[in-house]
């Protein structure tokens, strides 16, 4: 298991890398928008290009930075539903949710993002919009999102697994229930304190 973990550590590193530094990404579409919009208010012209970059680190972000997400525990869950169960049985539902629906679902996005990313990478395709960039760039970052998360899908397997059999603390402990559920269950316990009194 020891080996399994460096593995998972070594993936936990690479998708920490990566998703703090497209977080500079938004920075620089920002930067983008905010040129584009006064080069066009001041000197009536812009261009298509502008805009579509704005999309692509957009993009950039959004897949490249998903895999960080899992990483962090901080990803859209049913916590609402799940936060009245035991921890041991809500490791359950992450482990069989990990490996029954995130695993088949990203292999199925990357086999077909695949030959989407290659053809047009090798027909050299063009967004149809005048002045438009090039569009395998964006396509490449739809395969690669998925590759990344399909990894950090195995790391948080392993880590699952591990923290089922007790060979090491939950890494997710910090990030167990996402900051709203965390108040109504402090709001209920406040008022159930005050009943008390």
């Amino acid at each position: 298991m020891s080996a399994l973990l460096r593995v998972s550590a070594g993936i936990d590193a690479v998708n920490t890398f990566i998703g703090r530094s497209v977080s500079w990404l938004i920075l620089i579409a920002v930067l983008v928008s905010a040129g584009n919009a006064t080069i066009r208010k001041i000197f009536d012209t812009s261009s298509n290009a502008w805009l579509e970059l704005q999309w692509y680190l957009y993009g950039a972000v959004f897949m490249l930075a998903a895999s960080y997400t899992l990483l962090r525990n901080e990803h859209v869950r049913i916590d609402v539903a799940t936060s009245g169960l035991s921890k041991r049985t809500r490791d359950w539902i992450d482990l069989l949710g990990h490996i029954f629906f995130l695993m088949p679902f990203a292999g199925i996005m990357i086999w077909i993002s695949w030959p989407f990313f290659w053809v047009s990478f090798r027909t050299g395709e063009i967004s149809v919009n005048a002045s438009g960039l090039i569009l395998w760039p964006a396509k490449f970052l739809v395969l690669a999102g998925f590759v990344l998360l399909f990894f950090q899908g195995v790391s948080e397997i392993i880590k699952r697994i591990a923290v089922i059999r007790g060979d090491i603390e939950d890494p997710t402990a910090e990030h167990e229930l996402p900051p709203a559920v965390e108040e109504m269950e402090t709001g209920a316990d406040l008022s159930e304190r005050m009943k008390n009194k």
